[in-house]
């Protein structure tokens, strides 16, 4: 098996980024949805890029956003990769032509095959918990055992993970990825840099 990448979502300062690529993350989520309190502006998000070491991957994460809306976000930002965590359609989803990944969250009895086969054009599929009435980055894990095997798309795992059981998951799922955004803050918004490593040293070694 091919070694897991890991994501550290919801970056909000340079500091927090630069700790995530030395730490080892492959990839960084910023989050471009304003009611979320990991949210960033245009500027903050330009100084925390400009910031970064190379091959590093930089993850915009939009939740229902017009087409304006990114259009403008990404003619002032060189992201690598976007993040669709609302209704998006896979329609949606391709028009920006840009690699992108679209999150599933695991509603009861929801057809993750299916879904994965909707959104075909997608570079992978991140399936994280479902709670009514919020989009993301709840800090709560569901049960791993409802995603089946055999997937047409590669794997994003969110959704409550964190030091004490991202090895556990790994073993079970066998994700292409991981992401992690709450389980490794000290406060929403503020990442707890030992966290980060200790995260990211946990994947390595599952």
């Amino acid at each position: 098996m091919s070694a897991v990448r890991v994501k550290i979502c919801g970056i909000t300062c340079v500091e927090d980024a630069l700790a995530a690529a030395h730490a080892g993350a492959d990839a960084i989520g910023l989050v471009f949805y304003r009611k979320s309190p990991r949210s960033v502006s245009i500027p903050q998000a330009k100084r925390i890029i400009s910031a970064l070491p190379p091959f590093v991957t930089t993850v915009g994460l939009f939740v229902d956003a017009s087409r304006c809306e990114i259009d403008e976000t990404l003619d002032a930002l060189p992201l690598d990769l976007l993040q669709f965590h609302g209704e998006e359609t896979a329609a949606d989803c391709a028009r920006y032509r840009r690699p992108y990944m679209k999150a599933l969250r695991m509603k009861p009895g929801e057809d993750i095959a299916a879904r994965c086969q909707e959104y075909a054009s997608a570079n992978a599929i991140l399936l994280d918990t479902y709670v009514q009435g919020v989009p993301g980055g709840t800090g709560q894990a569901f049960d791993w055992a409802q995603i089946p095997q055999g997937l047409s798309r590669p794997i994003v795992l969110a959704g409550g993970l964190g030091i004490e059981n991202v090895a556990d998951a790994i073993a079970r799922v066998r994700p292409y990825a991981v992401d992690v955004s709450g389980g490794v803050e000290s406060t929403k918004g503020i990442k707890d840099h030992e966290k980060v490593r200790a995260f990211v040293d946990a994947v390595r070694r599952g």
